[in-house]
């Protein structure tokens, strides 16, 4: 018999594969039914919708069903493109997901760092506790404390600025395009900073506390400590998050930019793809076409997820 046969034969056959993998289903059957439950949801809420893509396609009209709405191809595509406005909306949309991105996914990771670092448990637990709060807050409420904040009347921020000199008159913050793209990034950071660092806080609890105490031994100081062992070994987190992060690069936001930017004044720097597709398409009943908006804008997604992916691979970090 050849060695390539004698190969052959001692190869585990796919069908061993499949009993094993349910054999190991049936033994963890209490966790998968954990799971089943959120997969139908998933399913009901993520994938049947998906039919609705169609109409992407179609002149789509309601009271008609999908089959009897005529097919226009690439039409409303087309049509977003060479839109007047889609240069104003896609630089509004990039630059606010990069400013969110670069300031707003690096800052939960310093304050999982710094908190990492406090010894008295009392003040950190109360830092923690005002951090995790605004991430409770809907974006009514949020809105409205800044909105009261940075009033022209008795606002604190201004009366603060007067105080120091720093202003003679009070500032309408909120309809002035050149303070809005920091006002959103700002607040952004203040609502999720706290609670996105928990995963962090996580992480940096599962370093083995004897890497720490060799490092000390060594002559290392904490902040070396905080360079050499903490960093590296909450790279995977991070990474895995860097990847899903920009996988939402075109996420600019909804509900922050629709409660901050009530003034019409600052249309011009606040409309990204997910209010115009509100403005343009739904509140015109133009629903084929902001479906359009809604599929270019996952595409993207998905190569930006696809991309950072295979980027991360080459780390040994990626998602698959």
């Amino acid at each position: 018999m050849s060695q390539l046969s004698v190969d052959k034969a001692i190869e585990p056959q796919p069908k061993g594969k499949f009993q094993n993998g349910f054999v190991r289903f049936f033994r963890q059957i209490d966790l998968q039914l954990m799971v089943i439950p959120a997969l139908i949801l998933i399913f009901i809420f993520s994938y049947i919708p998906m039919y609705g893509i169609l109409i992407a396609f179609q002149d789509y009209k309601i009271g008609h069903s999908f089959s009897s709405s005529p097919w226009v191809g690439l039409k409303h595509f087309n049509y977003f493109f060479n839109s007047p406005e889609f240069g104003l909306v896609m630089r509004n949309t990039i630059v606010i997901s990069l400013l969110k991105f670069c300031i707003g996914f690096p800052a939960p990771i310093f304050l999982a760092l710094i908190l990492n670092e406090v010894r008295r448990m009392r003040f950190k637990r109360i830092v923690q506790t005002i951090t995790y709060l605004p991430h409770f807050m809907s974006w009514v409420i949020l809105g409205g404390l800044v909105t009261s904040m940075l009033a022209v009347d008795n606002g604190s921020v201004n009366m603060l600025l007067e105080k120091l000199n720093l202003i003679d008159k009070p500032i309408n913050f909120l309809s002035l395009p050149e303070y809005f793209w920091g006002i959103l990034v700002t607040t952004n950071v203040w609502k999720e900073i706290g609670f996105s660092s928990i995963v962090y806080l996580a992480a940096i609890a599962g370093v083995d506390p004897h890497t720490y105490e060799a490092a000390s031994i060594d002559g290392s100081s904490r902040f070396k400590q905080i360079f050499l062992i903490t960093i590296p070994s909450i790279m995977p987190v991070v990474s895995i998050f860097m990847i899903l992060n920009i996988g939402n690069l075109l996420s600019a936001g909804f509900e922050d930019i629709l409660i901050l930017a009530a003034n019409p004044a600052l249309r011009d720097v606040s409309d990204v793809l997910d209010t115009y597709v509100v403005r343009v398409g739904i509140n015109n009943y133009r629903y084929s076409y902001a479906t359009a908006v809604g599929v270019f804008k996952s595409v993207i997604s998905v190569i930006l997820l696809t991309i950072a992916n295979l980027v991360a691979r080459r780390s040994g970090n990626s998602l698959w």
